[in-house]
């Protein structure tokens, strides 16, 4: 039996992992409800892994090439790509963004009009990252508790782990050294006048603005990575600045609806990647940073294979990776 402490994003992967190449496994989750406890929930569901790459390591592109195949055989992805865009006066932003990333090409204005009928006339130029997608991370970590169960992993809710577990997922609270919170801040809309059906990413120098379509007119927002240990609820300024983005993207959106706001702290290492190390007895995944829906299926098979190592039984190796 594989003890694991956090039933949030890493711990469900990794259990669901454990369970596919053949282990036993027991989840311990705090919380009396999946997601109730996890930052994860206050995600924007991207994964965009060539977008990353204009502010995050190599190591991001290559551990999530794959998510996007892993999550669709778990929960629904929609697979539209992303549009990145930028307001005239920052068109140098797009430029840099193109140098700094790969996976995309150059749209014109038509091609992004065609593309996305709502952006008609307002961008003359944008990326497209074809291979990209995004999916609802509430429905997700929902879907992920299900296979994992459907795979026969014990999940305990409202119940606090034991002392000892053979691993641990619980972020924060596992208090590892070197590990830091990173502010995230979001907002989501009801905007039913905007028809937008990809992850948009708009540039700016201060603060830039994602957007993605949830459906039925809903989008969530996001934009802020603020260094910070403050827990409580979003400031006037990152609301006020993220609904400005929001409106530069289409004016339609001065009319939406704000029916949810969130905030929640990131575990980060100095490097922005996470790891898998043992402290005191107990093997630790931690600091997935914004990057969580992302790099947590390469990171769940990195627990299997250090759990069922090569030269292990056949029935208990992990499977094929990317």
């Amino acid at each position: 039996m594989i003890t694991i402490a956090g039933g949030g994003l890493a711990g469900l992967s990794s259990a669901l992992e454990l369970a596919r190449a053949g282990a036993a496994v027991r989840v311990f989750e705090a919380a009396e409800e999946i997601g109730a406890g996890s930052v994860s929930r206050y995600a924007g569901g991207m994964l965009a892994p060539w977008c990353e790459a204009e502010s995050a390591e190599e190591a991001v592109v290559t551990l999530g090439a794959r998510a996007a195949d892993w999550w669709a055989e778990i929960t629904p992805v929609t697979r539209r790509g992303t549009l990145v865009l930028a307001p005239p006066r920052d068109s140098a932003e797009l430029t840099r963004f193109a140098r700094r990333t790969s996976g995309h090409r150059t749209l014109d204005q038509a091609a992004i009009t065609e593309m996305e009928p709502s952006l008609a006339g307002r961008f003359a130029r944008g990326l497209y990252f074809v291979d990209e997608a995004h999916l609802d991370p509430r429905r997700a970590l929902r879907d992920l508790a299900r296979a994992a169960r459907d795979a026969g992993v014990d999940i305990e809710l409202g119940t606090k782990a034991p002392a000892q577990v053979d691993l641990d997922c619980t972020g924060f609270a596992a208090d590892l050294p070197d590990l830091r919170p990173v502010r995230g801040e979001m907002a989501i809309l009801h905007c039913p006048e905007v028809e937008i059906t990809r992850t948009l990413r708009l540039l700016h120098p201060r603060i830039p603005l994602y957007l993605v379509p949830r459906g039925q007119g809903v989008y969530m927002i996001g934009a802020t990575m603020i260094e910070s240990a403050a827990t409580r609820p979003i400031t006037l300024r990152s609301l006020t600045e993220m609904l400005s983005a929001a409106f530069t993207l289409h004016p339609g959106f001065a009319e939406a609806s704000v029916i949810e706001t969130g905030a929640g702290l990131r575990p980060a290492y100095p490097d922005n990647l996470p790891r898998l190390e043992r402290h005191g007895g107990t093997l630790h995944l931690n600091g997935l940073y914004r990057h969580g829906f992302l790099l947590a299926p390469a990171m769940a098979a990195r627990v299997t294979q250090h759990f069922f190592p090569e030269g292990s039984d056949a029935d208990h190796r992990q499977r094929e990776t990317a």
